[in-house]
């Protein structure tokens, strides 16, 4: 089975109607004491939960048909006509199959008129272009015709793979033309006829000959068998409709996307252990119940930690009881505290209560503004506060919180100032491992103690019925924040010696911890945006839309379909006559890189390009961001991640504002709608290709150190010594190959990338990157030396002593281990201009305030900070930016900064 790549998302797809039959099939008859048939079920949960235990995925979505007909029904009306009714004890078990996905908190995958094979293929694709390790799993030979594009076919059944061997042994010919083979032979089983005689071996001997379907009928009369022949020639009609529906439809409507799948292994939930008892599972009732005592992951101490006793915490609604509780905080050494609120956004919660723990196994929880009927009056919120204040304020009062920069807005919000906190988990575990895909409280719980918290979910609800938790009854809200403190502190005490043994402690204490305190003010202050503006872009951009999509209309000869790959492949490829640039399992691509070259032969395909590129930035930009101005501030507040890029980058989202395009027109006007307030201006300094600096730096090359010493565009000098043209007459060509090349270096491009980038053949992409070493030999000697070190160690390491590990290194599988190589040569560059930009910003907030109080930063943005100052004091702003983030770390080479000015974000960058 595939295992979890610690840096890629690993999606699992789970045909769950084919799981359906086949556990059917493959189990006897069961029953429970009811008489309730339940053998369908077992088979399912056993085939199920086998697959994801062996694969450890970080996403996993489980897709059924629906009833009723498919779009492929109203194609042809005898689709499926001679299956068989589902047997009726079958029948009766799939709303207890369904249960158990859900029980097993997965997500359940449908869409009305559309087959699951169409839902899993569309998210299989997605999620390949965005970079995620896809397996479906599945025994249906359908989904051959996906291979090429790159995903795993896992039959769970038979516990193997479904590869080239199998499609070659079922259909006769290679998962390249396993649609054109199913065309031919068609499929009894879903009463595709195909062409009646021609079985898998004649079809795989035609699709050798003639390339595919297309090709049989437009060389015919070169067949020499005319029994084939004639066969081919009445089946015609047939073969192009059973083409089209073996066809997997991979731009089918699904409202949630591929990363909403997240998922990782928890312990059994309580609807699991009510559904068993109910259908007999003895067997499986007992292994959900000796799963709760398992061990905690590789690393924690020996034995684990003794178990958590929700039994014994406290509710706090009597002043007698808070006053005890003020002198128990005051005589710990350390106290976790956590909030409960109303909203996981901080600028919108309000608090609902406290929960503290001041040892192991101790917890309580101080309720504020429980507001449901029949709730027991609670102390005070505002007394609370004040009498927690000295506590909460006190910075030499050591405190534990996970995720506090989260619980540290949310108080001061409320007029407090959370000061003194020395343990963080969230960053504990994300600098031990970065590399992991989560970091939170359930996960810490489950893997270092072995326990698992309560669900969110199990107190509040689901979904549209899930009730904010000052709605939470106390008896419910008790034990589930007051455990959320226990765990905390427990948790802070099992890692924090970890930190300091691996040797990050000062990387957690100096850079980490006060840099949460500085996206904690920079979330508060959020940024200024028109939203006015950004209305009327998107009023443009709709008229610009309906004018490009009659302008597509007029190119096409007729209305079609934009959004569909598929029709638009059938005009561009054979009512137009088009050349195919590149072949998909499903036929002609119609991706944007085909897109680009087809644009100079015809005008269509830019029209495409062009109203795609606008539609996205409607719907993402221009219709997104004004209904997150916040209602009282007028400003957006994202939300910044200190713990989601393995490499030590920021991450921002609620909205992204990194990803914010500033290479289109149309994108740029964007960042006009960010704006300063009156008598304001917005200061922008961004770093000068900071990773070649690093680069030139960690490799000690002479020839990049001296170019920068000599102040000289690195681009332009490589260019003009890798093509052989004078410095001077270098130009804009010249210079895009060549920060092609110095930036692909650092991503581990090897030729077939560079010449399928620049457009060029591959031999002189080769060239170039064989020039490129000679010329910077340093370079090349690091790369060795760092992926060497890298293997040995199984890590790589920042200037500052981050670490990111790279088990992968060691893998079998050459593309996972080739992806790892490339990390072990871009994580200390990119981790170390990270790193360099956080020391930056913790100097520029730190020295602000003391010599312009107003000014205030606002925003980072890759290697970008963003400052909001007074308009009269923006240029002494400016200088002290570029000389506090040019000096944040001594380089051999200088740190240069770009600063710009301006009344909005485009104007200033």
């Amino acid at each position: 089975m595939a295992k979890r790549n610690t840096d890629t998302p690993v999606l699992y797809l789970v045909d769950g109607s084919s799981y359906v039959f086949r556990a059917y099939h493959a189990m006897p008859h069961l029953s429970n004491r009811r008489g309730e048939a339940t053998g369908a079920v077992l088979g399912f949960y056993k085939m199920l939960t086998k697959t994801l235990r062996e694969s450890n995925p970080t996403h996993v979505g489980v897709a059924f048909d629906t009833k009723g007909p498919t779009f492929r029904h109203e194609r042809y009306d005898q689709y499926k006509a001679n299956r068989e009714a589902m047997p009726e004890d079958l029948r009766a078990q799939i709303p207890r199959i369904r249960e158990v996905v859900e029980a097993l908190e997965l997500p359940i995958l449908e869409l009305p008129g559309w087959e699951a094979d169409d839902v899993l293929g569309t998210l299989a694709v997605q999620a390949l272009e965005e970079g995620a390790e896809v397996v479906l799993v599945s025994g249906d030979k359908d989904f051959l015709q996906l291979l090429p594009r790159g995903l795993k076919i896992w039959d769970g059944m038979f516990a193997r793979w479904l590869d080239e061997e199998t499609s070659l042994k079922k259909l006769g010919v290679k998962p390249e033309l396993a649609i054109e083979a199913m065309a031919l032979i068609g499929d009894a089983s879903d009463n595709v006829p195909g062409v009646k005689g021609i079985g898998p071996k004649t079809a795989g001997k035609l699709l050798e000959d003639f390339g595919s379907l297309a090709g049989i009928y437009e060389h015919l009369d070169e067949i020499k068998s005319k029994s084939q022949r004639q066969k081919l020639e009445e089946g015609r009609a047939e073969a192009e409709l059973s083409r089209e529906l073996v066809t997997i439809d991979l731009a089918a409507p699904v409202e949630r996307g591929w990363r909403s799948l997240d998922w990782s292994p928890g312990r059994p939930t309580e609807h699991l252990r009510e559904l068993f008892t109910e259908l007999g599972f003895k067997r499986e009732l007992d292994e959900l119940e000796r799963e709760t005592a398992s061990l905690p992951r590789a690393g924690a101490p020996a034995g684990g930690a003794p178990a958590v006793d929700r039994s014994a915490y406290e509710l706090i609604l009597e002043e007698a009881q808070l006053k005890a509780l003020l002198r128990e905080l005051e005589a710990a050494e350390r106290f976790a505290v956590d909030t409960e609120t109303t909203s996981p956004d901080p600028m919108r919660a309000e608090l609902v209560g406290f929960s503290f723990s001041v040892r192991e196994g101790h917890g309580c929880y101080l309720p504020v503004a429980h507001r449901y009927e029949g709730a027991p009056a609670q102390l005070p919120r505002e007394q609370v506060l004040e009498a927690l204040r000295p506590l909460l304020e006190d910075p030499a009062r050591p405190k534990v919180a996970q995720h506090a920069k989260y619980d540290a807005l949310v108080l001061r919000r409320h007029g407090v100032e959370l000061r003194g906190v020395v343990g963080d988990p969230l960053l504990f575990d994300y600098l031990l491992d970065p590399g992991r895909p989560g970091h939170g409280l359930d996960t810490l719980a489950r893997e270092e103690l072995g326990h698992e918290n309560i669900p969110f979910s199990e107190v509040a609800g689901k979904g549209k019925s899930q009730k904010t938790f000052d709605q939470v009854e106390l008896e419910k809200a008790l034990p589930y924040a007051a455990e959320d403190a226990d765990v905390t502190l427990r948790v802070a005490a099992l890692l924090e010696p970890r930190v300091r043994e691996a040797g990050l402690w000062a990387l957690f204490e100096t850079l980490e911890l006060p840099l949460s305190s500085v996206l904690m003010d920079m979330e508060e202050a959020g940024v200024k945006v028109d939203a006015a503006r950004l209305e009327a872009q998107s009023g443009e951009l709709e008229g610009s839309l309906l004018r490009i999509e009659q302008e597509i209309y007029g190119h096409a000869g007729h209305e079609f379909s934009i959004q569909s790959p598929k029709q638009l492949g059938v005009i561009l490829f054979e009512e137009l006559g088009l050349p195919v640039v590149k072949k998909t399992k499903t036929g002609p691509s119609t991706d944007h890189s085909v897109l680009e070259k087809l644009a100079d032969e015809h005008p269509l395909p830019r029209a495409i390009l062009d109203y795609r590129q606008l539609a996205k930035l409607k719907s993402t930009y221009l219709d997104t961001l004004p209904t997150l101005v916040h209602p009282e501030t007028g400003r957006i507040h994202t939300s910044f991640s200190q713990t989601t890029a393995a490499t030590g980058r920021l991450a921002s989202s609620d909205p992204n504002l990194q990803n914010i395009p500033i290479r289109s027109e149309e994108g740029r006007k964007i960042r006009e709608a960010f704006v300063a307030e009156e008598g304001m201006v917005l200061v922008s300094a961004d770093y000068s290709q900071i990773e070649l600096r690093v680069l030139a730096h960690v490799a000690q090359d002479a020839g990049l150190i001296d170019a920068y010493l000599a102040g000289q565009d690195i681009h332009a000098r490589t260019a003009s010594e890798l093509l052989g043209v004078p410095l001077d007459a270098v130009d804009a060509e010249h210079r895009r190959i060549a920060k092609a090349i110095n930036f692909g270096v650092l991503y581990g491009m090897g030729a077939f990338r560079l010449s399928r980038d620049l457009g060029i053949p591959h031999a002189e992409a080769a060239a170039f990157i064989e020039r490129y070493f000679e010329r910077y030999p340093n370079v090349r000697t690091w790369i060795e030396r760092t992926q060497a070190a890298a293997l040995a160690d199984g890590k790589v390491e920042t200037l500052l002593g981050r670490r990111r590990l790279l088990p992968d290194l060691k893998s079998p599988n050459r593309v996972a281990r080739q992806a790892a190589e490339r990390m072990a040569i871009n994580t200390p560059i990119q981790g170390s201009a990270a790193d360099i930009i956080k020391l930056a910003m913790i100097s520029v907030h730190a020295g602000l305030p003391a010599r312009w109080p107003e000014a205030r930063l606002i925003l980072q943005v890759h290697d970008e900070l963003l400052v909001e100052a007074p308009a009269g004091e923006a240029e002494a702003v400016g200088e002290y930016l570029a000389k506090t983030m040019s000096g944040a770390l001594e380089l051999k080479v200088p740190l240069e900064v770009e600063v710009g000015i301006g009344a909005s974000w485009a104007e200033a960058h």
